[in-house]
């Protein structure tokens, strides 16, 4: 028998090789079809071919926005005519991207009558940049002209914020203009002169108490920076490299792949920002691995939105929300990064235990060792995408820059990296020539980089613009104090019924809100509240703690059944209930709930060492790293200690004595200020001592037993 000739041998392995590779890919490209049938869905947005006219149109206007913001970066212009144009740019892409409606005519071409939305739109928002110097000099006597465009504007914008955000904010800042205009016929407790119609228009849109106010200066100054950052950095391979050296690492223990979603969407998370983004970017890979490794669908759902959520929470993005924060009280935007440290990663390592116990609850295995990504050299092939994080993290801690010095540079060293990884790549990975493609797919990865970068700022644009109008209309009407008089009274002074009425008030808007609306409207109410009330109850807290926790629920809503966005993604991509899939990512992040009232009332939580009595917004940083550390495991034990109780698991299945023994340790582990003062203990040490005593009992009981 003629032995097999060697190139037939080869032809075939290359035949083999070139059936996988055609698979891979087509794999590549179902997952992103998902993606994209997932975000139409979602978000109702037009997405056209490259080969279109339209799509050309939207991506120029979206690049051009990234060059101007590139710009007024590095070579200051007035920061009011920054914002104008800021808002103008997104005015005209969301009637562009967005139709009127969410059906499949109205997403396949752009009408005639979004095109003279579009410039209206856009020309109502630059009117502010165009007659800016007019403007000025005629504050407290416009003309009829200011008061007219201002009217048409503001029915654009509410219009533009229905079709990009959804229905529920352009309702709120509704009801708020409507409140302005009618406060003489409301209820005695809260009724107020009656503004007029030129007096509206004038706050919300010819100075910057309103529309132009803050909230959008944030988005134009330093969120636009940062949200660019991050698209050019999923642009460049990041989000698969992140979900690829996740799933390297820890594959092959018990619930391999929900882990591996766990960081996957906590690295995700550090430069996106959004948790619908994180599910679909991350969720589309790790869910199907998740039910193939035997976690029910709603289940794998609800561990990627619970993961996805928090990614919100991770330095040093954050959402737009936290630099709004940083913005409201005056502080540096690495404060804010130093505040939210601890909880942030607490809260993604109780997850992680959750997934655990999860895992060992259902009786999972890990996958097989052979069929996971070599460790080693997916950590190396990446390695290039943790450069420009590292730089943005030691610009912003280290030199303490600031934020958007900080974004800028490090989105140029990312441009470099951009352009020279595929040449590299050729030379010393594929060890080929260098071919001119190599260079201008660099070139073609920041164009598209900062097309979606744009993209993705058109709802934060919009949604803190109209967020203006509620801060505006708190500011023309005084209901902060009358809110604070009316939920002194509810609480009849106790701080706790506050915080809660404050997290009821937070989750329930936040499911028609994005994030940043939600934590601007009701920390513009409620923050001063808890402050005042606090302080009556004799507890001096610092405002970021209070600004915070608006924050942590803000966040929240977005698996909050019945309108949890991120829930409805992930439900999306495994094939489950979307309502299951909400209540069980709640209840994975009831974890993340308590975070708020423990650092609320232990800020120590927070690294602050002491606040400023008469003014609480300054406030001092602890100093010992050693009791950095003693707080960061205590913290850690009380999460974990918190997440045994709700999940009924440790070594194994818990009874109701042990839930309830883990729980009785949680406040010893996080609120020590608390039990050492109430319990007349020595010192804080004691907490701690008699939360691990607890620990250690239950431990050896079930060690026992087991």
């Amino acid at each position: 028998m003629a032995k097999p000739d060697i190139l037939d041998v080869d032809k075939e392995l290359d035949k083999e090789i070139e059936e996988v590779e055609k698979e891979a890919v087509k794999e590549e490209e179902i997952d992103k079809n998902l993606e994209e049938k997932i975000l139409t869905e979602l978000e109702g947005q037009r997405n056209f071919p490259s080969n279109h006219i339209y799509y050309w149109i939207i991506a120029i206007i979206a690049f051009s926005w990234s060059v101007y913001q590139l710009y007024v970066s590095y070579f200051p212009v007035n920061s009011t005519i920054v914002r104008s144009i800021h808002l103008a740019f997104a005015m005209v892409l969301a009637f562009l991207i967005y139709p009127i409606a969410k059906k499949p005519k109205f997403l396949k071409t752009i009408p005639w009558y979004d095109w003279i939305l579009a410039i209206l739109g856009g020309l109502g928002a630059a009117y502010i940049a165009i007659d800016y110097v007019g403007i000025s000099n005629r504050i407290g006597d416009f003309y009829t002209r200011d008061i007219i465009i201002g009217v048409i504007f503001i029915i654009l914008l509410l219009e533009a914020g229905r079709r990009v955000i959804g229905i529920a904010l352009s309702i709120v800042a509704l009801i708020f203009l409507a409140y302005d205009k009618f406060g003489d016929i409301l209820p005695e407790l809260i009724s107020h002169k009656p503004a007029s119609i030129e007096k509206i228009i004038t706050q919300m849109y010819l100075t910057t108490e309103g529309i132009f106010g803050v909230p959008l200066g944030v988005s134009a100054g330093f969120v636009f920076l940062f949200v660019l950052f991050g698209s050019l950095l999923e642009r460049a391979g990041a989000g698969e490299y992140f979900i690829k050296l996740a799933y390297s690492l820890l594959g092959k223990y018990s619930g391999g792949p929900a882990k591996a979603s766990v960081v996957a969407s906590g690295l995700t998370g550090i430069i996106s920002g959004s948790s619908t983004a994180n599910v679909v970017t991350t969720g589309v890979f790790t869910i199907p691995l998740m039910k193939k490794a035997g976690f029910p669908p709603e289940k794998a759902a609800a561990i990627e939105v619970a993961a996805s959520t928090n990614g919100q929470l991770m330095p040093p993005v954050m959402g737009a929300a936290a630099f709004i924060i940083a913005e409201f009280l005056g502080l540096a935007y690495t404060d804010v990064i130093i505040a939210a440290a601890i909880p942030a990663v607490v809260s993604y390592l109780a997850l992680f235990y959750i997934v655990h116990l999860e895992a060992k609850k259902l009786g999972l295995k890990g996958e097989d060792p052979s069929k996971l990504p070599p460790k080693w050299q997916t950590f190396i092939s990446g390695l290039h995408y943790l450069i420009p994080v590292a730089y943005l993290m030691y610009v912003l801690i280290i030199l303490r820059q600031s934020a958007q010095m900080a974004a800028f540079s490090a989105i140029w060293l990312l441009m470099v990296i951009m352009i020279i990884q595929y040449p590299f790549k050729a030379l010393f990975i594929e060890k080929r020539r260098i071919k001119k493609e190599d260079f201008i797919q660099g070139f073609i990865d920041i164009f598209h980089g900062m097309v979606n970068g744009a993209r993705n700022m058109v709802p934060i644009a919009l949604a803190t613009a109209l967020a203006g109008i509620v801060v505006g209309s708190i500011t023309l009407t005084g209901i902060g104090q009358v809110l604070l008089d009316v939920i002194d009274t509810l609480a009849n002074g106790n701080i706790l019924i506050v915080l809660l009425l404050t997290a009821f008030i937070s989750l329930i808007l936040g499911m028609g809100l994005p994030t940043t609306a939600n934590y601007i409207v009701v920390a513009s109410l409620t923050a001063p509240v808890m402050l005042e009330l606090a302080q009556d109850a004799g507890f001096l807290i610092p405002a970021i703690a209070a600004h915070l926790f608006v924050f942590y629920f803000g966040i929240l809503a977005d698996d909050t059944p019945p309108v949890g966005i991120a829930a409805y993604a992930a439900a999306g991509i495994a094939k489950a209930d979307p309502i299951k899939t909400g209540l069980q990512g709640f209840a994975y992040d009831i974890r993340t709930a308590i975070l708020p009232f423990m650092f609320f009332f232990n800020t120590e939580l927070l690294l602050i060492a002491s606040v400023n009595e008469w003014d609480v917004n300054e406030f001092s940083f602890i100093s010992d790293p050693i009791k950095i550390i003693i707080i960061f495991i205590t913290a850690m034990l009380g999460m974990f200690s918190f997440s045994s109780a709700t999940q009924g698991y440790f070594i194994k299945r818990c009874n109701i004595i042990e839930r309830l023994l883990f729980l009785i340790a949680v406040p010893f582990f996080m609120l020590p200020n608390i039990m050492t003062k109430y319990l007349h203990l020595p010192n804080e040490y004691i907490s701690y001592l008699i939360g691990l005593a607890v620990w250690v009992v239950i431990f050896l009981w079930q060690k026992s037993k087991k």
